[in-house]
């Protein structure tokens, strides 16, 4: 039985065990153990006062008596056996860092002895359900608490086997075996090239065959799984890390960013260099459009929540979303002549009754919606704003998971549009996305007919996250039919165009990224990156992965206490800034520097250079980035306040790193980004003396 890997080979910190590989880790069974420990002893005082009980009863049983006396002696026994082996394990399992695999070698044997303990408490718990619930040994207390316990403590033991079978089902990691345990890529094409990554994603591709059946019936579901499979098997293929490895390494890079930036504050406090926030409104917009403003984003931001439709209402709005919408809703429109301008929506209409509430349109403002929702094809509202003289294009954001695959299809893909740099890349998925979107328009030549009754309104798209991606590539496509077209993207995502045509995309669009949003830093580039910096981070961690897991709640809670920043390292020099630095960079810049070591064995020496990106894919737009302004010393004091946000002209190179923060997802939702828009305006307001009113807007 080979339990462990040979002795020439890297350490690794996946768990050998029977042979193969497992997607646990032998510091993995600390919290699972106690767990474990707590529910036995109670299980061994409650068999113990049973079996005190029991004793003199099954005196009176004959030749029942004995394999009763053999179950109570002998689940005594196996739980007093089960703590003792669980109390070492967690012993041994707490012991060292991640890569500190040598100093939980005890593991892999005492994690045996567990398992093989299963075959007799099996035995034995066969024994007690034929005695407890079949009758076939005649030995019954009299005593109903007594026998409730028995059948209780039998009935858990079931559950224990079902919860350690799906465990292991869990943890099973079907290319575990010994046969690709030695596996290298020696293919030279690239890391979508080997026979290791072919089979890892036909893994994923059964996997979402399987979980996402429902998609497969889409026109593009086939190709969708595969890309996103090709990507997933590509992100850590070289690499041994199990899925707590990851989780505890993004912890762990949360403590490594705040340092960095609390050592960067300091250089740049000495310096008097870095990003310059200001409060003023006019005097960041001075050189931008005319149209580029906060008003006008706030204004449009709102036909881009409407592309949501019901949905949005319902979660703005979480006791009293129906309703606000019953109000706007079409009932029985199904026995109804249905409106020509609206595509798959349900009876009601209740996506339209979304809409309507939502933009503050009158039913004849939306001029065409469709909601059909595809792989690759997003639902899309076209509404006249006679308030601005604009016809509006709003393009719903990811909402489902055909919208969360659109997004995962995130390769670089040649994007030809009139204007555009030669040998433009863009986004795959959103490529194909505005490829379908353009194909709606053109039946029946929609946008042409409306622009036609409309001859005096100007073009205008809006969408948010997936929608704002989409947007500006679509804004780069009809451009050259509308030259006043103009773009309101909120959120757009970083693996959006390359570097020349996202600059030539500032002229038409702009963009708002509020705080650490994390979908305007996610790519594909910025995700491999992350990916060598979680391993680099938890090459350089001292605390065993059991006091990383209960930190990073206290963090979640109370936040990085300082003394964590420095503690937490084996050698705080070691700890660099290499994840925003790439292969795909420009020359003269060095890439990312990993060295293979024993103790590492975390990542293969060639993994920087084997990179599913082929081309780094940058946020279009310009780029409006806001952020909270902290307060000065004299304003707690005083406990009074200035303006809440403080906001900058930012470039797209500012968003290639993903960083884990607190507030990553909260300020990528879009009702935050309004929030935060009203919150400028009236804090414009308030500073200009203005009592107007935000309605007025």
């Amino acid at each position: 039985m080979t339990t462990i890997a040979d002795h020439h080979q890297p350490v690794m910190p996946a768990l050998r065990l029977f042979g193969r590989k497992w997607l646990a880790a032998s510091d993995d069974l600390v919290f699972p153990c106690v767990f474990e420990i707590c529910f036995r002893i109670v299980w061994l005082g409650l068999i113990s006062c049973v079996t005190s009980t029991y004793w003199s009863v099954t005196a009176e049983c004959g030749e029942d008596a004995l394999p009763v006396r053999i179950y109570l002696v002998g689940t005594i026994v196996l739980i007093s056996l089960n703590v003792v082996l669980l109390v070492l394990l967690v012993n041994r399992s707490a012991q060292g860092s991640i890569t500190e695999v040598h100093k939980r070698r005890l593991v892999v044997p005492l994690l045996v002895i567990k398992i093989l303990l299963i075959l007799p408490e099996t035995g034995l718990n066969v024994l007690g359900t034929m005695w407890a619930f079949c009758g076939t040994f005649d030995c019954r207390s009299s005593d109903k608490v007594s026998r409730t316990v028995i059948e209780a403590i039998v009935l858990f033991n079931w559950v224990v086997f079902a919860l350690i079978i799906f465990g292991l089902a869990i943890v099973f990691d079907p290319l575990g075996s010994a046969k690709y345990k030695n596996g290298r890529d020696t293919n030279d094409n690239g890391p979508t090239e080997s026979a290791i990554h072919r089979k890892v994603s036909k893994l994923w591709f059964r996997r979402f065959r399987w979980a996402f059946c429902c998609l497969r019936r889409d026109e593009f579901g086939h190709e969708a799984f595969t890309q996103v499979a090709s990507l997933l098997s590509a992100l850590f293929r070289g690499t041994d890390l199990v899925p707590s490895d990851i989780v505890a390494g993004c912890v762990l890079l949360r403590v490594r960013q705040k340092r960095e930036t609390r050592e960067m504050r300091r250089i740049r406090m000495l310096n008097d260099d870095g990003p310059r926030y200001s409060t003023d409104i006019t005097r960041v917009f001075a050189t931008s459009p005319a149209w580029m403003t906060i008003k006008n984003a706030r204004h449009f931001l709102r036909f881009a929540l409407a592309a949501y439709g019901w949905p949005m209402v319902c979660y703005l709005n979480c006791c009293t979303g129906p309703y606000r919408l019953i109000p706007k809703m079409t009932c029985c429109a199904c026995f109804r002549r249905k409106p020509q301008i609206i595509i798959d929506d349900n009876c009601c209409l209740c996506h339209l009754a979304g809409v309507r509430y939502t933009s503050r349109l009158r039913s004849e403002d939306v001029l065409h919606a469709s909601f059909k929702n595809h792989v690759f094809e997003l639902p899309f509202c076209i509404m006249a704003d006679h308030s601005t003289k604009s016809i509006v294009i709003g393009i719903r954001g990811s909402l489902s998971m055909r919208d969360v695959f659109t997004d995962l299809v995130a390769n670089a893909e040649r994007f030809e549009a009139p204007g555009m740099p030669p040998d433009t890349s863009a986004h795959r998925g959103m490529v194909a996305g505005v490829d379908c979107m353009l194909k709606r328009l053109r039946e029946g030549n929609i946008l042409e007919r409306i622009l036609n009754t409309y001859p005096e309104y100007t073009l205008v798209l809006t969408g948010h996250s997936l929608g704002a991606g989409v947007s500006i590539l679509l804004g780069a496509k009809l451009r050259s039919r509308y030259p006043d077209l103009r773009v309101y993207a909120f959120a757009t995502p970083a693996g959006l165009l390359s570097r020349d045509a996202a600059r030539y995309t500032e002229s038409f669009a702009f963009t708002i990224g509020l705080g650490d949003d994390f979908v305007m830093r996610l790519g594909v580039d910025s995700i491999e990156n992350l990916r060598t910096s979680v391993i680099e981070t938890i090459r350089a961690c001292k605390l065993p992965k059991w006091r990383i897991m209960l930190n990073g709640f206290g963090y979640a809670l109370f936040g990085v206490p300082s003394r964590d920043l420095e503690t937490t390292w084996h050698d705080v020099t070691e700890i660099t800034k290499k994840a925003a630095q790439s292969p795909l960079l420009a020359s003269g810049e060095r890439p990312i520097q990993t060295v293979a070591t024993a103790e590492g064995g975390l990542l293969s020496s060639e993994i920087s250079l084997r990179r599913f990106a082929k081309t780094r894919l940058y946020t279009g737009g310009r780029i409006l980035h806001i952020v909270r302004r902290k307060k000065t010393e004299l304003e707690k004091k005083s406990n009074s306040g200035g303006p809440t946000y403080e906001m900058r002209w930012a470039t797209a190179e500012d968003f290639t790193e993903l960083k884990v923060m607190p507030r990553m997802l909260l300020d990528h939702l879009p009702d935050n980004v309004f929030k935060t828009l009203t919150t400028i305006l009236e804090d414009q307001k308030t500073h200009n003396g203005s009592v107007l009113s935000l309605q007025e807007i």
